[in-house]
């Protein structure tokens, strides 16, 4: 069973972060307005460019296996802080979806922070050094 598991670890990073990627890359396109619906939301504008850098950046660094537990970490506070700020009108069906979507996907990151990358990744072959 190890080794199955040793050999599935890249396909779960692979499958958490890409959602990050890809969204970090569509705000890029879609600077102005991305800023603007933050800024509705209570967000200063001006930490756009930090979120784009941690969407992709981050989501690349966990695909990887690169210092996993750290940004595990940075999503799993992203993941809540997004849900409570962007997703809290339990009035409506989507928000409420989308709340529920990244609280699990906050628990997923949690779990990535408390085991690690696994043996396929950068961090495993750092350690091997």
């Amino acid at each position: 069973m190890t080794n199955y598991i040793n050999f599935l670890s890249p396909i779960g990073r692979i499958l958490i972060a890409n959602i990050f990627l890809i969204d970090g890359i569509n705000k890029i396109s879609h600077y102005e307005g991305v800023a603007e619906w933050m800024f509705l939301n209570g967000v200063p504008d001006f930490l756009l460019p930090l979120v784009i850098l941690l969407e992709i950046f981050g989501a690349l660094a966990v695909i990887l296996g690169w210092r996993v537990k750290l940004f595990s970490f940075f999503f799993f506070v992203f993941c809540i802080l997004t849900a409570i700020i962007f997703h809290r009108d339990f009035t409506n069906n989507m928000d409420k979806v989308i709340f529920m979507k990244n609280m699990s996907m906050a628990g997923g990151f949690f779990f990535l922070f408390l085991h690690g990358a696994g043996k396929f990744s950068l961090d495993s072959l750092k350690n091997k050094v």
